[in-house]
């Protein structure tokens, strides 16, 4: 037989998506980056794996939330050092990071295991178009905002 059985290379090959945030709701978006850095669109999901692909983001200023949301949303993080609990509110780390704000949405949807920091590092986000030399190794676009 001259058929591969089982699991080949290409099937665990990693692809490029360019995600294109202007207009986006931060929490769909964030979920579909997720599902892609796991790779659970793809056949050969396995959750003790690390076969997901690459997600370049761009336009991360442009990203929105719904409701009050950016009236509450607080990201609070600590110094280490006691009383220095800092807490930023939304509407200003969206002008200072806005590439923190899907970071962190998409970091709360990845299962917190040893694979999460991996899978994170294969996430590129830019604030604007411009997205550099990534922008050669593109293979598929999320115009629609699915995966296909």
């Amino acid at each position: 037989m001259s058929q591969a059985i089982g699991n080949t290379a290409l099937a665990y090959a990693r692809v490029w998506h360019h995600v294109d945030a202007s207009d986006r709701i931060l929490g769909k978006l964030a979920e579909r980056i997720a599902i892609v850095l796991m790779g659970k669109h793809k056949p050969v999901f396995d959750p003790s794996l690390d076969c997901g692909d690459y997600v370049v983001v761009t336009n991360a200023r442009k990203v929105k939330v719904t409701g009050k949301k950016a009236d509450q949303i607080i990201y609070r993080h600590h110094t280490m050092y006691p009383g220095n609990l800092k807490e930023i509110k939304y509407k200003d780390m969206m002008k200072r990071k806005p590439d923190e704000i899907i970071r962190k949405a998409v970091s709360g949807m990845l299962p917190k295991n040893k694979l999460r920091d991996r899978r994170l590092e294969r996430l590129r986000i830019f604030e604007g178009d411009d997205m550099g030399i990534f922008a050669e190794n593109i293979l598929k676009r999320w115009e629609d905002g699915t995966m296909r």
